[in-house]
């Protein structure tokens, strides 16, 4: 079943048009034609089925049916990641998208290599990733800011794991086991890593929980995908009876 995320509100009965791009994956990608069914959601109202209406080479409509799915949402994660290269931080974003992340935060550094992003593109793969995982919302994009700026401003209720690749924390599932579920966020450094001031300003930090990701130093696309898979196997919606936190 082809899914689409929308902007607009979802009700039995409501016509949705569809922005170009969308119509033209439909039309001359899916070749789909009057009569084929859709699922869309719009990170609010759960998911519907929806039947098109109208099919042109530019232009499609959908009359929204049945909804199939009530609203829910993942755990309350942040994945917060020091700008990369393109292809690396493309990858980050699709991956927090398919392992459940709510946010994803881009931010610069003492030893970035990168001071832009195209916001734009990201939530693009964002948006993609949610609709083939058959998730119910997109992660929201957004930044990039300074990690000082981060650090100051931060919300000591929110937990922050810090992968810190400096060799003296505790593995992340002994780290994570004496910390109770709730609002979290990661933290994922650049290439060259944090300086040393900057792993001081993140262990002061309140919330803070430093954590080993092994003994090898991994390059930022892999650990990002490694700590968001250990956190959800150990505190997110992977567990056993888990509910989504609100």
């Amino acid at each position: 079943m082809i899914r689409l995320f929308v902007a607009a509100d979802l009700e039995a009965g409501a016509e949705i048009a569809l922005p170009s791009d969308q119509a033209h994956y439909l039309a001359n990608v899916m070749r789909q034609g009057v009569g084929a069914t859709a699922r869309l959601f719009n990170g609010r109202d759960g998911e519907w089925t929806a039947r098109l209406t109208v099919v042109t080479k530019r232009v499609c409509a959908l009359r929204v049916e049945t909804r199939e799915r009530t609203q829910d949402t993942g755990p309350d994660l942040d994945l917060i990641v020091a700008l990369v290269k393109r292809p690396r931080l493309e990858t980050i974003v699709e991956k927090a998208a398919e392992l459940g992340a709510r946010r994803v935060r881009l931010i610069t550094t003492e030893r970035t290599n990168a001071d832009r992003a195209k916001v734009e593109r990201l939530t693009a793969i964002a948006t993609e990733a949610a609709e083939q995982t058959g998730r119910l919302d997109v992660p929201t994009v957004a930044g990039p800011d300074k990690l000082d700026r981060i650090l100051r401003d931060w919300d000591g209720s929110r937990r922050l794991m810090f992968c810190d690749e400096a060799g003296d924390a505790a593995p992340v599932l002994t780290a994570l086991e004496a910390v109770p579920p709730g609002p979290w966020a990661i933290l994922i450094g650049p290439e060259g890593g944090f300086s040393p001031g900057e792993r001081e300003r993140i262990r002061a930090t309140p919330g803070a929980v430093a954590v080993s990701l092994g003994p090898r130093i991994l390059r930022a696309d892999t650990a990002a995908i490694a700590a968001m898979t250990l956190w959800q196997a150990s505190l997110g919606d992977w567990t056993a009876g888990a509910s989504p936190a609100s």
